[in-house]
């Protein structure tokens, strides 16, 4: 095929088990599962294996799993002190890159992954998601506190992965209906199929890269404000509007200008994305077990998502994740600023399961391009030019 697609718009690049979306339905799978009995039912950590192994795991394998992941939480010292010399303003998500790569100085490098042994070898594989998904969280919850000249709160390992996140991120005991829906959203944003930070995964990952620099690129491409940040922009968004009665009048000035909404239309949904759906009854359930007692943007978000979808429905474009994500992260007392590291937090399972996919029958990735520069020319000298 010579055609040119600019992005690689609709071009097969791998072929994948793991994850599956129905655009036209508004249905997105992992593993076959929908992701509404996902959140309803599964934790992250199950979420975890079952992207990793493509079956839900017994309660043996599942609390073997889970136990890992709490005894790697702890970062070493030595990373500690790289994190305490970046610059306090520094982009959580450009700290988060830093600290992942410097894993792979500090834990088993890539040795197995050199020779015709790659694709059998499961226990480095296994060991090296649970180095790497344990300590996200650690590192985006640390930096909350280096980045203000405090030391970080020590993981504990009594607390499932949410739970831990939640408690290093403010020293306090986790709330449990805060935790739960946490971990609901880490479950919604693991897995979504090829979009661009997961195929820098697939072309990392077949050059036989660490997956500390695998999971490192990903994360940079994911830094990127055309792929992670828009719910952070949804609640500027909110805010600018300020009241429900105003929505409508913000719609249609944007569409007579052709500006941005932001949180609304996604590029394989032509309904509403169901992980909005779910993330819009989280924000009802802590309505009601608060009293009430939430942002007020979220009448502003449901007005303005009524409005869009009054104007809009027909083009297909309707809320996606990040419309009520933000929303949540902020009731939960998370800065803005580390939006997309949780974002990276949850994908890295994602990450991390077509990472193994692509080990199982890898061939390095090798596109080739339409030329179109000058024909063949000669060379002139400087002092002819």
């Amino acid at each position: 095929m010579n055609e040119y697609l600019p992005g690689l718009a609709g071009v097969p690049a791998t072929k994948s088990n793991i994850s599956a979306i129905d655009g036209e339905k508004g249905i997105l799978f992992y593993r076959g599962y929908p992701i509404e009995q996902l959140a309803a039912h599964s934790t992250f950590e199950e979420t975890i294996l079952l992207l990793m192994n493509g079956k839900l795991p017994t309660k043996d394998k599942l609390e073997d799993f889970t136990t890992k992941l709490r005894y790697n939480r702890a970062l070493k010292y030595h990373i500690v002190d790289l994190m305490k010399t970046l610059p306090e303003t520094a982009d959580p998500m450009l700290m988060l890159q830093t600290g992942v790569s410097s894993l792979g100085m500090f834990y088993e490098g890539s040795e197995c992954l050199i020779g015709s042994d790659v694709c059998t070898d499961l226990d480095y594989v296994n060991s090296a998601t649970v180095k790497v998904i344990a300590r996200m969280a650690t590192m985006v919850a640390a930096w909350k506190h280096i980045a203000k000249g405090y030391d970080p709160v020590p993981p504990r390992y009594d607390l499932n992965y949410a739970e831990s996140f939640l408690y290093m991120l403010t020293g306090a005991e986790p709330d449990p209906l805060l935790a739960r829906i946490l971990d609901v959203c880490l479950i919604l944003h693991a897995e979504h199929t090829i979009n661009a930070s997961t195929f820098s995964v697939l072309v990392n990952g077949s050059t036989l890269s660490s997956p500390y620099s695998v999971i490192s690129s990903a994360i940079g491409c994911l830094s990127g404000p055309l792929h992670g940040g828009a719910n952070a922009k949804v609640l500027g968004m909110l805010e600018e509007i300020g009241r429900p009665e105003n929505a409508t009048k913000f719609v249609d000035e944007q569409l007579e200008k052709k500006g941005k909404i932001w949180g609304m239309g996604h590029r394989e949904y032509k309904t509403k994305d169901p992980r909005a759906t779910i993330l819009q009854g989280l924000i009802k359930e802590l309505l009601e077990a608060r009293g009430g007692n939430v942002s007020p943007l979220f009448d502003v978000a449901e007005a303005l998502e009524k409005a869009c979808e009054d104007r809009l429905a027909e083009k297909g474009v309707y809320a996606n994740v990040d419309y009520y994500s933000g929303l949540l992260y902020r009731e939960m007392g998370i800065p803005e600023s580390q939006f997309t590291a949780i974002f990276a937090i949850a994908r890295s399972a994602g990450w991390m399961a077509h990472w193994r996919e692509q080990l199982k029958d890898n061939r390095i990735f090798r596109p080739t391009q339409i030329y179109t520069g000058e024909g063949a020319r000669e060379y002139v000298l400087l002092d002819e030019r």
